[in-house]
């Protein structure tokens, strides 16, 4: 029995339907992020589990007893919210030891408490500050350690790192997951971050208007995608239209070269499709030089990118545009500037098959 379990759970506001017929189990020690682009139904989930949000049909159970129909100060959630939400007039130590003492819990044992979340969290001599003398990073931190001192049944974090900024948000999330797993809490979290849920996630939801588009661990959902909706917003990632050359969906041909793919439910021979090639799976070579002969395709470099581990080149092939990292090239022998020729092929494995998706997404992809 998973610790959170969500059933069926729909909410509309006026003829707009945010979350549609949704189900989704959390296990106790668990962290799953629901990702997607705003408007996908991620934040009116979490509402309707934290009891703030009222849902038109489905049901909340925590650990197998239904609290649908609770109000939130009766359901034993922590919540944390993009804007830390601290009392200005109390020190961060107070503010930890707020929700124990709303529930008249013994001085001394909310002293204990505080003691240790503030060790948990690593703030020290700040949990005698007042808010506006801690920093962003801080803030939340003890915002986490407020959530966590009623010892929820549930973690729910709405969006938690969003407002700070990109380094803090990076250290942040490491803390948080290594918080979550000392105290083997189920914890919700949202986020609209990719490579945010990727590393901090045991499965990622990705969600689409409402439902859930995939549900799996993060190397699922990057590497074997269930859609090209789940492949455009995950990750980067070359598109490519192909025909399928293979009566098992093992082959496809592009640009006359025939390729082979992963295909979980391959369309008939003939059939156009869609191939999905992350850019660390394409290899580059010089066009005069001995991977020539391996290649399949001539290129010219269209636009080159330093992004620190690696280098981003934007490739033409014909009509078409290919987006290819190469690791550690600042320390490579071979470098590769605009209008340079080069030979391009994919790596073996590197190319799946997946159904085609018309629908609008919130990513950017070649």
């Amino acid at each position: 029995m998973s610790q959170l379990e969500l059933h069926g759970l729909r909410k509309t506001f006026g003829n707009v339907v945010a979350v549609d017929n949704l189900d989704l189990g959390i296990d106790r020690g668990e962290l799953v992020s629901l990702v997607g682009p705003s408007g996908c139904g991620k934040t009116t989930t979490l509402r309707m589990v934290a009891g703030l949000q009222h849902a038109d049909r489905g049901r909340v159970l925590l650990g197998g007893r239904d609290v649908t129909n609770e109000p939130a100060n009766r359901r034993g959630m922590g919540v944390v919210f993009q804007s830390y939400a601290l009392f200005p007039n109390m020190t961060a130590a107070d503010n930890i030891a707020y929700g124990l003492m709303v529930r008249r819990h013994p001085a001394d044992e909310i002293k204990r408490t505080v003691g240790q979340l503030v060790d948990l969290i690593e703030i020290g001599e700040a949990a005698n500050r007042y808010p506006h003398q801690l920093s962003g990073g801080q803030q939340q931190r003890v915002a986490l350690a407020r959530a966590l001192a009623i010892e929820p049944g549930v973690l729910l974090l709405d969006e938690p790192l969003s407002a700070l900024d990109a380094a803090v948000r990076l250290t942040l999330r490491l803390e948080i997951r290594r918080i979550q797993r000392s105290l083997g809490i189920a914890t919700m979290y949202i986020t609209h971050d990719q490579e945010e849920a990727l590393s901090i996630s045991d499965r990622v939801a990705v969600m689409r208007e409402g439902r859930v588009e995939q549900l799996g661990t993060p190397e699922e959902i990057y590497t074997a995608p269930a859609n090209e909706y789940v492949a455009r917003f995950v990750g980067t990632s070359n598109r490519l239209d192909v025909t399928v050359a293979d009566d098992g969906g093992k082959a496809v041909d592009w640009r006359g070269v025939r390729v082979p793919v992963v295909a979980a439910d391959p369309p008939p021979v003939g059939s156009p499709a869609v191939m999905i090639v992350r850019p660390e799976r394409i290899r580059v070579t010089p066009a005069d030089g001995n991977g020539a002969a391996m290649a399949s395709w001539v290129g010219t470099v269209a636009e080159r990118t330093f992004l620190g581990a690696v280098t981003r080149l934007t490739i033409r092939v014909g009509d078409d545009l290919l987006l290819a990292d190469l690791p550690g090239e600042a320390t490579s022998d071979v470098r590769f500037a605009i209008d340079d020729r080069v030979a391009v092929s994919f790596e073996p494995g590197g190319c799946r098959l997946i159904p085609p998706s018309s629908a609008p997404v919130g990513a950017v992809i070649a």
